[in-house]
């Protein structure tokens, strides 16, 4: 029964790992460069 539940957590951990690297990450680089883009993008339009 160990062996069983060991295989379901190594399961588990590529799943984890692979939305992590697939779709996490890439969002949130997604997200961190498109805001800092608009925080300058405001700040030349109000500031000049």
């Amino acid at each position: 029964m160990s062996e069983r539940s060991g295989e379901n957590r190594k399961r588990d951990e590529w799943a984890l790992f692979l939305f992590i690297t697939v779709i996490l990450f890439p969002a949130l680089s997604v997200a961190i460069i498109g805001t800092w883009g608009l925080g300058v993008w405001i700040s030349h339009a109000l500031g000049g």
